[in-house]
Formats: C-alpha cells, sequence, structure tokens
C-alpha cells in the first residue's frame, strides 16, 4: 500500500513537473508586432535579436496592417511594438487604444514626411522649386497614389504655387530607383519621402525646408506594449523601456543593410548588436 502510495505521488509529481514545462516555456516567449515598413522590420528585428541572443528569450514577429497591429497590443494577444508613429500618423489608432496600451515613449525622433533631393542640388527650401522646374523636368517623384505622402503633396504643389511641376504617381520602389538613377547621372531629382528611410543610409540627402508646413509636423517613433507587462515580465519591460536608437542615421545604416541583394534582417540585427556591446548593455540596465 505504503508503494502504490509513493508510486502514486511520484507519478502526480512527474505530471505536474511535464505541465509546468509549456508554462515556463510561454513565459519566456514574447511576441512582437509589427508593419511591413523598413524602419519598422529593421527596428523590430534589433530587439527580437537583444532578446534572444542577449536575454534568452523565444521571440515571435509578426507582420500585420497597422490597425491590427494596435489592437492586438490592446488587447494584449502581443507584447509590444516598436512602431507606432506619433502625434500624425497613428493619431487615429492610439486616440481610440491608447488607455489600452502603455507608451513607453519615443526610440527614434526626427521623423516625418518630406521632399528630398540629393546633397548636389543647390536649393535648401520646396519654396526654393518655384521658377526652377526645368531642372528638375517639371516633375516631383511621389509613390502610390493612394498614400497619405501623396494627397498631402499635392496639397503643397497648390500652397508653392507650383504649377509647373507634375506628380509622378509611382511605388516606393520606383521613386528610390529614379533616384539612384538621377545620383548616379548627377541629374536634379526631387522625390516624395519619408524619415527614418534606408536611402539616407545609402546616399548624401537632404530634406527640403517647409515652411507652410504642408506635409505635416514632425514625428517621433514610440514603443507601445500591453497592459501588464510589467508585471508579467519586468525584465522585458525594462529593456524596451530603455531601447531608443541613438540617431536616426544610425538606423538608417542598418536599413540599408538590409536592401542588399539576400540581406537577412535579422542577421543584420545581431551584427548591429555585436558591434555596439556598450549600446546594448545600456538597454539592458548594465551600464
Amino acid at each position: 500500500m505504503i508503494r502504490n502510495n509513493i508510486l502514486t505521488v511520484l507519478t502526480a509529481l512527474a505530471l505536474c513537473l511535464v505541465l509546468s514545462v509549456p508554462a515556463m516555456a510561454a513565459d519566456k516567449k514574447v511576441k512582437l508586432a509589427y508593419v511591413e515598413w523598413d524602419c519598422a522590420l529593421t527596428t523590430t528585428n534589433v530587439v527580437a535579436a537583444v532578446l534572444k541572443e542577449k536575454m534568452g528569450y523565444e521571440v515571435e514577429m509578426l507582420p500585420v496592417a497597422a490597425a491590427a497591429m494596435w489592437q492586438a497590443v490592446g488587447t494584449g494577444d502581443v507584447d509590444a511594438m516598436v512602431t507606432a508613429w506619433l502625434p500624425v500618423t497613428h493619431k487615429e489608432y492610439f486616440d481610440k487604444l491608447g488607455d489600452k496600451v502603455e507608451n513607453l515613449g519615443p526610440l527614434a525622433t526626427g521623423a516625418g514626411l518630406f521632399w528630398v533631393v540629393p546633397g548636389y542640388v543647390t536649393i535648401d527650401s520646396i519654396a526654393d522649386l518655384k521658377g526652377n522646374a526645368a531642372k528638375f523636368d517639371g516633375k516631383i517623384i511621389g509613390i502610390d497614389p493612394g498614400a497619405g505622402l501623396m494627397r498631402l503633396s499635392e496639397k503643397a504643389i497648390k500652397e508653392y504655387g507650383l504649377s509647373d511641376y507634375t506628380l509622378v504617381e509611382g511605388s516606393g520602389a520606383t521613386m528610390t530607383a529614379a533616384l539612384a538613377d538621377a545620383i548616379k547621372n548627377k541629374k536634379w531629382i526631387v522625390v516624395t519621402g519619408w524619415a527614418p528611410h534606408w536611402k539616407y543610409g545609402r546616399w548624401e540627402l537632404k530634406n527640403l525646408a517647409d515652411p507652410k508646413k504642408a506635409l505635416g509636423e514632425a514625428e517621433e517613433i514610440d514603443t507601445i506594449v500591453r497592459k501588464g507587462l510589467k508585471d508579467d515580465m519586468p525584465e522585458v519591460y525594462a529593456f524596451l523601456d530603455r531601447f531608443h536608437w541613438k540617431d536616426a542615421g544610425q538606423l538608417q545604416t542598418v536599413m540599408a543593410r538590409n536592401q542588399d541583394k539576400g540581406a537577412d534582417p535579422y542577421k543584420n540585427a545581431v551584427k548591429f548588436i555585436n558591434e555596439n556591446p556598450d549600446q546594448v548593455d545600456a538597454w539592458l540596465g548594465k551600464k
């Protein structure tokens, strides 16, 4: 009888241990949502690399639409996102879900929408485009016709009196291809753009001043986490709270690497954290 009781207890203990393993593993898994923008992909992979390589967590990265990303953090289905463009681009989502998430503040500043020219172009403001249409072949190279940037660019053309210019529809890829070709041939070109973006890590560019603010105000990129993360995963919360890029140039350099043929964003993220141990230590609270 005693032997049977001992076996019963041992069996129960073994079962408890088996059942507890998935729970423990679940506690070491972090879910990150992101939109499939170059900056979001780059930052999310760097965060994932630190969590996995330096902190021992399993990480799941989920590419989704912006609305779904905010909703997933708001419901607690994912733990965090590192790509909240505020106060303008994601204002609608923040207004709706801001009380259901926690904003840890900016991980990058100086974000925004711009008209961009190569560094060798000798004008500095959108206003300076007037009277110089011939130098730009009368074109402003745009992106997707439905993009907010295109709507605001049409507004800028009217506000600055640039009736001699045509806003050319295309895509992000056709815009950067046109920019690359112009730079190769030292031609003047103006393109619709945004920062952070990998193009700034590849070429010497400048954003034209927008004194009328037709393209909107400057933005920042914030880290947003689910409610309760601080209690459930204090170590993860502390890291995400400390995480930020030193400057936009640092982010754009890694973004540019991800544009190379056959590039692996996660491998580039690991390369970055290995190249910057002091910065990573600061994120981890070791400095």
